[in-house]
C-alpha cells in the first residue's frame, strides 16, 4: 500500500506527461481551427456542385487530408497512437478521391 503514493507521485513529476498534456492543448486549438476550415470545405463544395454540377477536385483533396488531420489528432489525445500530429509532424496526404464513381489515386 506504502508504495502507490510513491508512484503516483512519480507520474505527476513525469516530465513526458506534461509535454504530452501541452502538446493536446496546442492540437485542441489546432483541432477547433481544422473543424471550422472544414466547415468552410464543405460548404464550398456544396455551392460548388449546387452551381456548376462539378465537385472541385482541389477542394476535395483538402477534405480528404483535412478529414485525415482531425482524426490523427483524436487518435493522439485519446492516448490510441504516441505519433503527434501536424504541427509537431507532418501534414496528412489526401487518401484515394473519388470521381464520378471511379477512384483516382492522388499523386
Amino acid at each position: 500500500m506504502s508504495d502507490e503514493p510513491r508512484k503516483i507521485e512519480e507520474h505527476l513529476q513525469s516530465k513526458s506527461t506534461w509535454l504530452r498534456l501541452f502538446n493536446m492543448v496546442i492540437l485542441a486549438i489546432c483541432f477547433g481551427i481544422a473543424e471550422t476550415v472544414a466547415i468552410a470545405v464543405v460548404l464550398f463544395q456544396f455551392f460548388t456542385v449546387l452551381f456548376t454540377g462539378q465537385r472541385n477536385l482541389n477542394v476535395v483533396r483538402l477534405g480528404s487530408s483535412l478529414s485525415q488531420y482531425l482524426y490523427q489528432i483524436t487518435r493522439y489525445m485519446t492516448y490510441n497512437t504516441e505519433e503527434r500530429p501536424f504541427p509537431f509532424g507532418r501534414w496528412p496526404e489526401p487518401e484515394v478521391v473519388v470521381v464520378d464513381e471511379v477512384d483516382v489515386e492522388t499523386p
